[in-house]
Formats: C-alpha cells, sequence, structure tokens
C-alpha cells in the first residue's frame, strides 16, 4: 500500500470515528447519518426523489427504504407533484419534520464547536483552513465528465447558464443569434462530441467539439459553473476535448475568445494554445488560439 493511500485511509478512519457516523444513533437521535442526511436534503422546499438519490449517490432500493422510514416516523411525505407524471416523486417535510431539521441543525453546530473548542486559536484556524481544501479537493475529484446529447437536459442547462454569462460580462451584451451560433449537431458524433461536467448529480461545466476542416477541430461553449471555478474543471474539459480531437485524428485543435474573458485566455495559453489570425466572423471574438495535436 502505498503511503498516499495509507494516508487517505486513516483520515477517513478519524473523520468517520470523530463526527460519529458509524452510531446507529447520528447525534443522539433516533436515526442512523443517512436518514438524517436525508431529511437535511429535502428541506424547506422539498425536492424531487430522483433528485435526491442522485444528490447523495443513492441507489433506488436504498433512498425508498430511507424516505419509507422517515415517513414511518412522521417526518417526511412523498407523493406526486401536481400536474407532473405520476412516477415522479416529490419529498417533503411535514411540520415535525421542519422541527427535527432544526433540531438536528442545532446539534451538527454544537459537534463542529466540539471539534475547535479543545484547539488553541492557531489549532482552530488550521484545521477549519485544511478542511475547507479538502472539502474543495474532494469536489474536485468528484467531477465527471460525459459526453452527451447536445440537446440533452444537463447540456441545455449549461448552454443557458453559458449565454447569460456572456450577456452579462460582454459590455456590448450578447445575442446568441448573431455569433454564427453552431449547430447543434456539429455536436454529436461523428462531427463532434459534447461533454457535460457533473457533481454530485448536477451539472456544472460543459464543452464541445466539432470538426472545422479536414483533419481540423473548433472547441465551444467551454463554460464552468462559478460554483466550482478553482477547482480545475475547465483545464478537465479542455484536455477531455483535445482527446477526443485525436480519437478521431484531428491534427489541430482552434478556438476563439472575447477579450474580456482573460482567464480563459490564461487557461488558453497555460494549456499550449498560440495566438494566430482570425479565422472566423465571429463579432464577439478578439482573439483566436489553435494548438497542435501530438
Amino acid at each position: 500500500m502505498s503511503a498516499d493511500i495509507a494516508a487517505i485511509r486513516q483520515f477517513n478512519r478519524t473523520v468517520t470515528r470523530r463526527l460519529g457516523v458509524l452510531n446507529e444513533k447520528y447525534l443522539g437521535r433516533d436515526r442512523p447519518l443517512a436518514e438524517s442526511r436525508i431529511l437535511f436534503e429535502i428541506g424547506s422546499k422539498g425536492a424531487p426523489v430522483r433528485e435526491l438519490r442522485e444528490r447523495l449517490g443513492l441507489d433506488s432500493g436504498y433512498a425508498s427504504r430511507l424516505l419509507r422510514a422517515l415517513e414511518r416516523k412522521g417526518f417526511a411525505t412523498t407523493a406526486s407533484k401536481a400536474g407532473e407524471d405520476g412516477r415522479a416523486k416529490f419529498a417533503r417535510l411535514t411540520r415535525s419534520g421542519h422541527t427535527e431539521v432544526r433540531r438536528l441543525n442545532a446539534l451538527s453546530d454544537d459537534l463542529a464547536q466540539s471539534m475547535l473548542e479543545p484547539l488553541t486559536r492557531e489549532q482552530a484556524a488550521r484545521m477549519v483552513s485544511a478542511m475547507t481544501e479538502v472539502d474543495r479537493l474532494l469536489r474536485a475529484s468528484g467531477i465527471e465528465l460525459t459526453p452527451v446529447d447536445p440537446r440533452s437536459a444537463g447540456a441545455q442547462w449549461c448552454l443557458g447558464r453559458y449565454f447569460d454569462e456572456l450577456s452579462s460580462r460582454f459590455p456590448e451584451g450578447y445575442d446568441h443569434g448573431a455569433d454564427g451560433a453552431t449547430d447543434l449537431d456539429d455536436f454529436r458524433p461523428p462531427r463532434g462530441c459534447f461533454l457535460v461536467a457533473s457533481l454530485f448529480g448536477g451539472s456544472v461545466g460543459c464543452g464541445g467539439i466539432r470538426t472545422l476542416a479536414p483533419r481540423m477541430g473548433e472547441i465551444k461553449r467551454l463554460w464552468v459553473s462559478p460554483q466550482v471555478r478553482g477547482l480545475g474543471v475547465g483545464r478537465r474539459l479542455l484536455e477531455a476535448l483535445e482527446r477526443v480531437g485525436r480519437e478521431r485524428k484531428m491534427r489541430r485543435v482552434r478556438l476563439d475568445t472575447h477579450e474580456s474573458l482573460t482567464e480563459a485566455r490564461h487557461l488558453y495559453r497555460s494549456s499550449g494554445y498560440k495566438e494566430i489570425a482570425q479565422f472566423n466572423d465571429n463579432p464577439y471574438a478578439h482573439h483566436w488560439f489553435e494548438k497542435t495535436l501530438e
């Protein structure tokens, strides 16, 4: 066993022991952690059962058993939402469920405080800083990249956020129809590929590559949600799209960007892209880049 693996396993053992997640009665309540976590995730507004499963990484059978247990205890209800597919279930907290979540939050605060109290001020600051960094890195390691149909729900959600951001960041505004909008079919095999990045069941980024000319590809619509920026998602998407280009025997890839997107230009330059002459008539492009795929 490598030292890195051993360190991670030791960390996991310490955390599970210190948080008390192995106890049948988590935080002294009459249920294990999984049931309490479901209560927390349902929240004040309720949540689709499918979303709960995806968010927590639970299989359908186990999630159903947890929800049934909470229903028997009078903390939650599960039913079809009015006007929607009867198979799509929606979970809500009862009045007792809301009261229990408030109690759980108070107990969780007490548990966190109990971790800080024995430490010096310097030790407490170090622990909080380390936890923050570990949380970021764990989320970074949880990002999944998946090829999808560009018209799928996840892809369309990302593209919608992408266009909204361009509208807010470009001083001149942004008109989707004016930039020589790419046909979504260009991002379908065999002409191209569209990737969606997801974290805990939610879409957090996207990007596509299409065939621009024989042996030449173009990367478009590269976007990362603000909630995961700084975790290396943009670079992972870019590298994954380049791998797709290599698999499709592309020798070079090109892309363009707006002058206001300084972080994008930094990503491209640090990833080996060289600025070249204008190669398209995109009215929102001020910089054009190319990279040779080896």
